[in-house]
């Protein structure tokens, strides 16, 4: 006979089917009910981070409806950031500061818990939910009705307009929806490899693309950086992406599927249009990664906390005037622990008004402290992306993207606890 728990995540699961995600919070406030919890908010996360959004209908006590709050300095956003169950008193709203040391109730007290919402490793938002004590049943009951939640919320997303219209703060132009569509998600991971992305402007996107994707034991990435920012860009970037795709899974190697993509942006633009790229490969049990170089910035390898490697080479021409690739795939080999980026020119060059480059330097040593700090690989390209937003005013002259990659060894893996 299932317990309180098992019905509660059993049900949930069988009623999701023909809910919407207007449905949502009160679907998962019901079927928690019953092993006393209550007070359930659930909140996704913005595009560009910045805010945590209440999915509709939920209310304050006085009727009013909830609004959105920062991912930055209230208690929601630290669970969504850390990526750590945080704790208050049941008193305390989602919008209030964080928690200071002793604030915590007492273990037979009720409690307000926030618990991170993650699609795999890819932050969607935060689910809030009032707990009548802290115990090793009551903690396993929230992280596993989290971890349903989040996926009945990434399982309904894609055919809502309804979670479209919430997480965007602003209109979107046609090249940046034509890219939003067609990229992955942000984030993803395995117990070998972590992979996450950022692209900014969210709603300006034009030019820039990335892409990855696993087949067995290599792990493929790509960028792309097509010329001008216009809707042109966008659809260069979005040819680039599904040829890149498209020659993969044929099981061609990186010269070809380059030579690929050169030939679609060619058939479509005639020689007008180009796009620049790192198209590679990393073997996830031996850390080796070749990759090839249309025109693009060479990527960075970090150590230990400082830059280890520039991976230049002899780049090819960029994609797109069918000139053809010249020089065969590089290799390097990456070491446990390694992190790998890729970057467009957006990032680098961005200027202040007064017209000071954030620069290569900046760039690796922000991503170094944050290293430094523990600051989990997507929550240290979130904030990345806000410092460049407020080193140029909001106002960013070109695409910025970054890919991150971290690889960890087999025998790295088998030490972990």
């Amino acid at each position: 006979m299932p317990d309180d728990g098992e019905r509660m995540l059993g049900g949930l699961v069988a009623a999701h089917h023909l809910a919407t995600v207007e449905d949502l919070t009160g679907l998962v406030a019901a079927h928690a009910e019953p092993v006393g919890f209550s007070g359930v908010l659930l909140y996704v996360a913005d595009l560009q981070q910045q805010y945590l959004v209440p999915l509709p209908g939920q209310r304050h006590e006085d009727g009013t409806p909830l609004e959105r709050i920062r991912v930055d300095t209230t208690v929601a956003g630290r669970a969504f950031r850390s990526l750590d169950v945080v704790q208050t008193r049941p008193s305390s709203g989602p919008a209030a500061a964080e928690p200071e040391a002793g604030q915590a109730p007492a273990a037979q007290e009720p409690r307000r818990m926030y618990l991170p919402l993650l699609d795999g490793t890819e932050r969607i938002g935060v689910l809030v939910v009032t707990v009548p004590r802290d115990d090793e049943r009551v903690r396993w009951l929230a992280s596993q009705l989290a971890a349903l939640t989040a996926l009945i919320i990434a399982n309904k997303r894609d055919t809502s307009d309804t979670y479209a219209r919430l997480v965007r703060a602003q209109p979107m132009q046609l090249s940046a929806e034509m890219l939003w569509t067609l990229l992955p998600i942000r984030t993803f991971a395995t117990d070998r490899v972590v992979v996450t992305a950022a692209l900014e402007p969210a709603y300006l996107a034009g030019g820039d693309a990335f892409d990855y994707a696993v087949t067995g034991d290599s792990l493929h990435l790509s960028m792309f950086d097509a010329m001008g920012h216009d809707t042109a860009a966008g659809l260069t970037a979005t040819i680039a992406v599904g040829a890149c795709r498209n020659t993969r899974r044929e099981d061609a190697d990186l010269v070809s599927i380059s030579e690929a993509v050169d030939g679609a942006i060619f058939e479509q633009f005639g020689g007008t249009q180009f796009a620049t790229g790192v198209l590679a490969t990393l073997d996830m049990g031996t850390g080796l990664l070749t990759w090839v170089n249309r025109g693009h910035h060479p990527p960075l390898v970090l150590r230990h906390g400082r830059l280890v490697a520039t991976l230049e080479t002899a780049p090819d021409p960029p994609m797109g005037f069918r000139l053809g690739a010249i020089h065969q795939p590089a290799r390097y080999q990456l070491e446990p622990g390694d992190r790998l980026l890729v970057y467009t020119d957006g990032v680098i060059e961005a200027r202040s008004p007064t017209g000071v480059v954030f620069g290569l330097e900046r760039f690796v040593d922000f991503v170094v402290r944050r290293e430094a700090d523990g600051v989990p690989p997507p929550e240290t390209l979130r904030r990345l992306i806000q410092t460049l937003l407020e080193h140029q005013q909001d106002r960013l002259q070109d695409d910025a993207t970054v890919l991150l990659v971290e690889w960890r060894s087999q025998r790295e893996r088998e030490l972990l606890p």
